[in-house]
């Protein structure tokens, strides 16, 4: 028995006392505690510090109508290296159009597409051959899409700076993305929805710009413009320009970028290539001497310089009329990468800090008054044994917070309600025990013997309850949201704490107080 009693008393110590120090950190500022004790503290959800709630809608069709594009494109290089003319080659959703100039090199055609173009089937081969992309790839293309826009707005969130995001995929094509504490939601939702494509085009000073303003432009040419923003007045000025389509370099190959000051210590943005994109660089440049470069992102042009000289090394930058802000999110839009498909921003709910504090303050309160209701009523109606269930209570809260700060879980209002369901259970778990304990000693039989038995009894009743619902907590954790899902980890993590302490911590008090007291009478 004695052996027994130590091994117990070792093991609950082992996991109180792990619990606790995980627990101590989120009620008590870190400088003041010693430096063994962990970093991880339980944050606060959307619902209890505030900050802001999006849903954006990933246009998913955007991105196949881009890698047809680009399709169409690589066909037009490999028709040339083949040798076989064509007339036009153009591309529409997920579809592509190629006309040829000599029928006769229809067969070639069709035999480059069918070895080059597996994702492609042939929908018209009579001229013009028209290919779409098959319905597996479409779908691929979509979860693709998806998972890279997850990605992307995720590395984008954390260099931010917002401590414990909930960024997920809602539905088919929409994502949600919940920043609690956020203080410049205006700036997140800039930084989040801006889709980065940076693209170096050829600016083509053979049209003229009159012309392509009334609409004469090549097919391999495009209208864009440079928004060029007065420093004094604030006032901006669109200067259209003429670019070739066929981007020389695209921020797939971009490596780093960073904000750097030049001249009047204005910023602007510096970007290195990859090994790939600083070749092409070098190659571009020292071949088109005296053209101009225009750097655009997002269909912008931000500056468009004359090449003086070959450029290697893979160095440019971005100039243009920013503040030190814009700079620095610009930086990290590039170095967070493109998103692969334009995004809307469909749900926009911004929640202020006081309604945060306001749902702390009634849940703690709530929360407060339970539990010291149930504190008096077990001490009243059971005494000193209504006092260790209590006891017991305290432990059950304790290893809720730690174990919710070891495993870095974010506590939401549902959250609160699952702890305060939790010791609804716990009390009536201690109260199943205490009455069997009670109905043993009305009987006659001892209190040893009324305790063992009381617990023996009990236990199952205890266990069938409990893992009926640590069942559906797990099917609602699996199939819920957001808010669903931080009730069912505390309710789930409550109920695993609540058989612990009800069962195992006091009965080994019991067993203690037995074997080193042997009284004659329980408070019950």
């Amino acid at each position: 028995m004695q052996k027994s009693i130590l091994a117990r008393l070792i093991i609950i110590a082992i996991i109180l006392i792990l619990f606790t120090i995980y627990a101590i950190p989120t009620f008590t500022k870190k400088e003041a505690l010693p430096s063994f004790f962990p970093d991880k503290v339980v944050h606060l959800g959307l619902d209890l510090k505030g900050g802001m709630h999006l849903v954006l809608g990933v246009d998913t069709e955007k991105a196949v109508e881009t890698i047809v594009g680009r399709a169409a494109h690589q066909l037009k290089m490999q028709l040339n290296k083949e040798k076989i003319a064509y007339d036009q080659i153009k591309s529409h959703n997920d579809e592509i159009e190629i006309s040829l100039i000599d029928p006769l090199d229809r067969e070639k055609l069709l035999n480059l597409i069918d070895k080059n173009f597996s994702h492609y089937e042939i929908i018209k081969q009579m001229l013009p051959v028209v290919i779409r992309l098959n319905e597996r790839a479409v779908k691929k293309i979509h979860s693709n899409v998806i998972e890279q826009a997850l990605s992307i707005i995720r590395n984008r969130v954390d260099q931010f700076g917002v401590a414990e995001p909930t960024i997920v995929k809602y539905g088919k094509d929409n994502i949600i993305v919940e920043l609690p504490g956020i203080k410049n939601p205006a700036r997140a939702v800039r930084l989040i929805g801006k889709m980065a494509r940076l693209e170096l085009k050829l600016v083509d000073e053979k049209v003229d710009v009159s012309d392509a303003l009334e609409g004469n432009l090549p097919e391999d040419d495009e209208l864009l413009y440079q928004i060029k923003r007065d420093s004094y007045t604030g006032e901006t000025e669109k200067i259209p320009m003429v670019l070739k389509k066929d981007p020389i370099i695209t921020g797939e190959m971009l490596k780093d970028a960073r904000v750097s000051f030049g001249e009047l210590n204005r910023p602007h943005v510096t970007f290195d290539l990859n090994s790939e994109g600083a070749d092409i660089f070098a190659e571009f440049t020292g071949s088109h001497v005296g053209k101009r470069l225009a750097i655009v992102l997002d269909g912008v042009i931000y500056s468009a310089p004359v090449i003086q000289e070959r450029i290697g090394g893979g160095r440019g930058q971005i100039t243009g009329s920013f503040t030190d802000k814009e700079a620095h999110d610009l930086a990290i839009v590039l170095r967070s990468g493109s998103l692969p498909a334009p995004v809307k921003i469909l749900e926009n709910i911004t929640i202020g800090p006081s309604l945060g504090k306001d749902s702390i303050k009634k849940g703690a309160m709530s929360a407060l008054v339970g539990g010291i209701l149930v504190v008096l009523f077990m001490i009243l109606y059971y005494g000193a044994s209504g006092l260790l269930a209590d006891f017991a209570l305290v432990l059950n809260i304790i290893i809720i917070f730690g174990a919710l700060a070891m495993f870095g879980a974010t506590l939401t209002l549902p959250g609160l309600a699952g702890i305060a369901l939790t010791i609804g259970m716990s009390v009536d778990a201690n109260v199943l025990i205490l009455e069997r304990i009670r109905e043993e000693l009305r009987v006659g039989r001892s209190i040893h013997d009324a305790i063992n038995i009381g617990y023996k009894r009990a236990t199952l009743t205890i266990f069938d309850a409990n893992i009926t619902t640590l069942i559906t907590t797990l099917i609602l954790y699996q199939f819920g949201t957001g808010p669903i899902r931080g009730f069912a980890v505390t309710l789930s993590i409550g109920i695993l704490a609540n058989m612990f302490t009800a069962i195992v911590v006091t009965k080994f008090i019991y067993d203690l107080v037995l074997i080193k007291f042997s009284p004659k009478k329980l408070s019950i």
